[in-house]
């Protein structure tokens, strides 16, 4: 064990010194296929290796490889954060090295679990007393919610419909459930449009509460109220946005999510958790049990009036993910969630602000939240060649997207440290790549 907490003590010193030097690493790797795998051995050791060598060749041989999304300065996609209480939770948690796939097998990770998401849930303004559990990511939460609407609903209802806005997940869940998917279309600022649901032989239908190219909110509210009508099961993902609603004034964006069967929260997006961390709410958790628990002689206990989490989901073994969101609403409280977030939407507002007053350059969406949806005015080829530019430079990562036909690049305000100067940064990347071209 002397090795142990030695190794230990420089494991923790490497990644405090990561944390402090990230700003001056290039924010994408600049390696070329295969590189990393070139200079790695092709045999594994004969003999064991002390773990300072892991340490040396995590500096010398990964980390030119890695893509740092724990950088303020990474905008691309949805930001996110590795705080350092989820970092240090998740150490613990691989510490003790817990299946919590019965409440038996390890009861603090069940009922902690069951504790965090009800604390998720009144920091986010959720029903009460919905059955929440945590999966690894938003597709896997998608794809539990589907299944359970795909068995509960009536013979010959085998279609599902979403938004031409919804995530990628919501086609490769009915890919593996055997469900069409027909998208419906949105309108001009992105949002799916309630009157156009036609729920004939439909068994479920996905709002998203902040879609990935704009945040924009599909009206829960008037979906809710068809799908209602109808008894067809309502999925709402909420995967990015979700966490907003921890301040108030963003709550309109879930207003009418109390008649949704499902919805989903990804803590590991925008509320500074490590991935993974997925939260799936539902108000019907019979249905989920229907699909996903198993009787087998091997998994059967004499415990009674207890929770199994894996009845819930399509995994067996579970982590102890609880831990880590546990650390960060512990660390941060509702005050220092808040205040985070609203910091980022502001610093999008401020961006946002740049943008609409710089000559030549346009706004492409609405901004709800923290991201902003925008291009230099001129063809697709002109805006590609500005981000690959600036990813290319190091100082700052943005994406795209595709909007109206048009490309579009992305700016998404969400890492824990980042501060308008880091995004002062990448505005200037972004004109100077602009002049260039």
């Amino acid at each position: 064990m002397s090795t142990f907490r030695a190794d230990g003590h420089d494991a923790v010193d490497w990644a405090a010194d990561y944390l402090e030097r990230r700003r001056e690493l290039p924010v994408r790797s600049r390696v070329a296929p295969g590189e990393v795998r070139r200079r790695l051995p092709e045999r594994p050791p004969e003999r064991g290796e002390p773990f300072s060598a892991v340490l040396r060749d995590l500096d010398e041989i990964i980390l030119p490889g890695v893509t740092h999304w724990n950088h303020p300065r990474f905008f691309a996609y949805f930001a996110i954060t590795g705080s350092p209480p989820g970092i240090l939770a998740e150490l613990l948690a691989a510490t003790l090295n817990v299946n919590a796939m019965l409440w038996r097998t390890s009861p603090a990770a069940t009922e902690l679990e069951e504790l965090v998401v009800a604390w998720l849930a009144d920091l986010l303004g959720l029903p009460a007393g919905w059955h929440g559990h945590i999966e690894d990511t938003a597709s896997t939460s998608t794809l539990a919610g589907l299944a359970a609407a795909r068995d509960s609903a009536p013979a010959g209802r085998r279609t599902v419909l979403a938004s031409d806005q919804a995530h990628s997940s919501v086609e490769g869940a009915c890919r593996l459930l055997g469900l069409e998917l027909r998208t419906v279309p949105s309108d001009r600022a992105f949002r799916m449009r309630p009157e156009l649901l036609d729920l004939d032989g439909v068994a479920a239908v996905v709002a998203t509460v902040g879609t990935t190219s704009t945040t924009s909110v599909d009206p829960v509210a008037p979906i809710a109220e068809t799908c209602a009508k109808d008894g067809v099961w309502l999925h709402v993902d909420a995967a990015y946005a979700g966490a907003a609603m921890v301040c108030p004034e963003h709550r309109w964006a879930l207003a009418g999510v109390e008649r949704a069967d499902s919805v989903v929260v990804n803590p590991h997006k925008w509320m500074f958790t490590p991935i993974d961390c997925s939260v799936l709410y539902t108000r019907r958790p019979k249905a989920l049990r229907a699909v996903f628990a198993a009787d087998p002689e091997y998994l059967r206990t004499s415990a009674e009036g207890v929770t199994n989490l894996m009845d819930y989901g399509p995994a067996l073994g579970r982590r102890f993910r609880a831990l880590k969101l546990w650390a960060v609403l512990r660390a941060y409280g509702r005050e220092g969630l808040q205040q985070t977030i609203r910091e980022h939407v502001r610093l999008a507002e401020r961006f946002e602000g740049w943008v609409r007053a710089e000559p030549g350059w346009e706004l492409a969406a609405p901004r709800p939240f923290s991201v902003v949806s925008f291009r230099r005015e001129g063809p697709d080829d002109l805006n590609q060649a500005i981000l690959e530019r600036v990813n290319a430079g190091g100082e700052a990562y943005l994406s795209h997207t595709r909007l109206d036909g048009r490309y579009v690049l992305r700016l998404a305000v969400g890492h824990a440290d980042t501060t308008e100067e880091d995004v002062g940064v990448a505005w200037a990347a972004l004109r100077r790549a602009a002049e260039e071209g």
